[in-house]
């Protein structure tokens, strides 16, 4: 009894692998086809391994004359029912599909991703992936809009504060050249207006060449290990001459330890640019401060000046490239630039990981940038002076 019952598993074994054999053939050989052909192969191959098994049960006299019919009927009918569902599920399988690659046709270029209704969990996953995919590119159009508009205004602006100067240098020259000028007192005075504008230029060439860098993703930063405190200090040290000038008083704070890892250069510059246009809208007699210090964490700096407040519609886009505001914050006779040393001080913020901001508190407003907290790499570690 136990020999013929290995004969019947050997048998039934057998025809059941070389039917998963061409199965897998068949199945190869259609990769390239829809989902429902591939489920109607599994079917069959699931059926005629089964009827296989049963005729080979059968035909070992294991069950004869009548039952042997009933059985081979059951089989049958069997086989017939599960190619029958497996037809059906094909089909349902193939509408999903189709209305998932319609609901994809009909998204416009600017328009958003309507997952469709009565996806199975995988297509279900896959409509998810694809509303995501859609969402960032949107968000991904609207960035170059964005900064397609900001290019516009900053080519605008930047021409209009390049002819100023320029006309004015010109005028001085040709008046110098032509003679019509020749008391020392003026020529010397005008020696120093045409330096302040050369001076004014090139700082402007600067923030465009730093500025196109941020753009472009081509700011490369040397990160070390610092401490905000320096980093204060240096900034108020650079700008006194510029707060004494205009009566600005600047105060500084900051907690003893509050390391980051940053390019010392690229977050000065950040800084400064905060601090310049602070002073540059702070009235006479105002105040300046400058804080560092550790808050939820993260290591925050923040400037804070009496320009009177910023209007509550223009602190979104007080970042953004050649943004002067309102008449409080325009461009002023000292040759204020063009606009680009907020947009610059964000750049170089979001290149280190962190983020910036700006509020509106007690007599002006308030820029805040806060940035990850150094961790010690052991206990050799020190902060870098």
């Amino acid at each position: 009894m136990i020999p013929e019952m290995l004969r019947i598993v050997a048998v039934t074994a057998g025809l059941g692998l070389l039917i998963a054999v061409a199965g897998l053939g068949l199945m190869r050989l259609l990769r390239r086809r829809s989902i429902g052909v591939m489920l109607a192969v599994v079917a069959v191959v699931t059926v005629l391994a089964t009827v296989g098994g049963v005729v080979a049960v059968t035909l070992k006299m294991i069950i004869e004359g009548e039952s042997r019919d009933i059985v081979l009927s059951v089989v049958a009918v069997g086989g017939l029912v599960g190619l029958g569902v497996a037809a059906v599920l094909a089909r349902r399988v193939v509408a999903a599909s189709r209305k998932l690659v319609d609901a994809v046709q009909a998204v416009s270029p600017t328009g958003e991703f309507v997952p469709p209704d009565g996806l199975p969990a995988e297509l279900r996953t896959i409509a998810k992936t694809l509303e995501q995919a859609y969402r960032r590119l949107s968000l991904g159009h609207e960035r170059e809009r964005s900064l397609e508009i900001a290019r516009r205004e900053l080519v605008a602006w930047v021409s209009h504060d390049l002819r100023t100067p320029l006309a004015g240098m010109r005028a001085m020259v040709e008046a110098l050249e032509d003679g019509v000028v020749a008391d020392p007192q003026t020529v010397s005075r005008y020696h120093r207006q045409i330096r302040l504008e050369v001076d004014r230029l090139s700082g402007m060439v600067d923030d465009l060449f730093e500025l196109s860098r941020i753009h472009a993703g081509a700011l490369r930063l040397s990160r070390r290990r610092i401490g905000l405190s320096d980093l204060v200090a240096d900034a108020l040290a650079g700008v006194e001459q510029l707060a004494r000038a205009r009566g600005v008083r600047l105060e500084g704070q900051a907690d003893v330890a509050v390391p980051v890892q940053a390019d010392a250069g690229e977050l000065s510059r950040a800084l400064g640019n905060l601090v310049v246009n602070a002073i540059r809208h702070t009235p006479a007699d105002g105040t300046v401060w400058v804080r560092a210090a550790v808050e939820d964490g993260v290591a925050c700096l923040s400037v804070a000046d009496c320009c009177g407040g910023i209007p509550a519609d223009d602190l979104p886009r007080v970042f953004d490239v050649a943004f002067r505001g309102e008449a409080a914050r325009t461009p002023r006779a000292d040759g204020a630039g063009a606009g680009l040393g907020l947009a610059i001080a964000r750049g170089i913020v979001e290149a280190h990981q962190g983020a910036i901001d700006v509020v509106n508190t007690g007599p002006g407003c308030r820029f805040e940038i806060r940035l990850p907290l150094s961790v010690p790499e052991g206990p050799q570690a020190v902060m870098s002076r």
